[in-house]
């Protein structure tokens, strides 16, 4: 789910080298920001595709991407697995130097998967368990808070890069979620019996959750992005705040984690939305209905044939029959093999997950320059951000002037 399969992708380049400054884009979002921001569950504006939600899926992706520009490659590095660049200049040195935000926390995840004693003998990227997996940055550019209408604040997370957090995705059976206290911050409720059934892929959580297991004062991932949302939520108390939690592959499940646990966690939290690409399943369906109860907003950004998206386990949404539904002369028998099917499913409860939020579906298949490219290039992070680009609706879905993130 990962870099690792960007590595031959000689179509396409970089996107934000390809993109004007995203503070020079035209659209207008001030005034309907909620609805971009999912309100209304992006009614009306994925299927055409709306410009200016267009323009905000492709300017978060760009976030992403400098998650995965910022990570140090190289297994021979000392550091290896950290981010290359300081706060202050991440963007820039990302070639995004334009965007109105600035970064103000390198993030960190911990895989919580423990080693047998012989990969002491191995190279030490091998065991690398802590590692950079993106950032939070805020708006502080006027011109750009005006234009979004908002101070908008964006944690934005890379996919799987380390062995470590390949491990985690193997994972697949769902555990229970569990919430943590953080010193000083409130939860907005307690857990409730219904919150006992929200399960989740168990490598996930644990990449979320865990802390370095020789050095335990050092905080997960779960406890800095906590922190870092009270200390701006404290500084910036009284301003209009949206917050985008943003990421591909891993970091499209580490993002709808982090959004699950930020509403539950603050008593007066901001709006919250998940912006996502190419991720994979993360939770049940209890879980799914505890992120819409809460509010939560989910764009799935997803390409059909990307075959992470339809991993880990298997979806069954069962079909409730309404008082007043009519059977047909088949009905007899279409009930008994629900039935059937019910019985199964309760058998496979720690690999049932369910889809979670609203979906905007894409296909490689209908973009004319990506003809015959393989399985693990469709889940590439700029395949994604160029079918975005391209599509236009169910009916007309690509415009062949798309070209923004291809090599001439």
């Amino acid at each position: 789910m990962d870099k690792m399969m960007n590595a031959n992708m000689p179509q396409l380049r970089s996107s934000s080298s390809m993109s004007p400054p995203l503070t020079s884009l035209t659209n207008k979002v001030a005034k309907r920001w909620k609805e971009y921001q999912g309100m209304n569950n992006w009614n009306g504006m994925l299927d055409p595709l709306d410009e200016n939600l267009r323009a905000e899926i492709l300017r978060y992706g760009q976030f992403v991407e400098a998650a995965y520009k910022s990570f140090e490659f190289d297994p021979s590095s000392p550091n290896y697995a950290t981010c290359k660049f300081p706060k202050s200049i991440l963007f820039e040195r990302c070639g995004l130097r334009n965007t109105g935000y600035r970064v103000t926390k390198h993030l960190r995840a911990t895989s919580g998967i423990k080693l047998p004693s012989w990969v002491d003998k191995a190279p030490g990227w091998v065991a690398t368990q802590s590692s950079y997996i993106g950032y939070v940055a805020v708006c502080h550019n006027k011109e750009e808070i005006k234009r979004l209408g908002r101070r908008d604040i964006v944690v934005a997370f890379r996919g799987t890069t380390t062995c470590l957090e390949w491990l985690e995705n193997l994972r697949a059976t769902l555990t229970n979620v569990v919430p943590s206290a953080v010193t000083g911050i409130t939860a907005a409720e307690p857990c409730s019996v219904e919150e006992n059934g929200a399960m989740v892929e168990s490598g996930f959580l644990s990449l979320y959750t865990s802390k370095v297991s020789d050095n335990p004062s050092l905080m997960s991932l779960q406890d800095m992005v906590r922190k870092e949302i009270a200390r701006i939520l404290k500084t910036y108390e009284g301003e209009n705040l949206s917050l985008t939690i943003t990421g591909h592959s891993l970091g499209a499940a580490l993002a709808t984690l982090a959004a699950y646990d930020i509403k539950k966690s603050f008593l007066r939290p901001p709006h919250v939305t998940v912006i996502s690409f190419g991720g994979p399943r993360v939770g049940n369906r209890s879980f799914r209905r505890r992120l819409e109860k809460q509010g939560t907003k989910v764009l799935r950004i997803v390409n059909s044939d990307d075959v992470i998206t339809k991993i880990p386990g298997f979806v069954f949404d069962e079909v409730e029959k309404k008082e007043g539904d009519v059977e047909d002369n088949g009905g007899e028998h279409v009930a008994s093999f629900q039935g059937w099917m019910r019985n199964r499913v309760k058998e496979v409860q720690w690999l049932l997950y369910s889809e979670i939020g609203e979906e905007l579906r894409l296909c490689s298949r209908d973009s004319p320059y990506l003809r015959g490219i393989n399985i693990a290039k469709c889940h590439d992070l700029n395949i994604y951000l160029h079918l975005v680009d391209g599509f236009v609706s169910s009916t007309c879905p690509f415009r062949s002037t798309a070209k923004r993130f291809l090599r001439h």
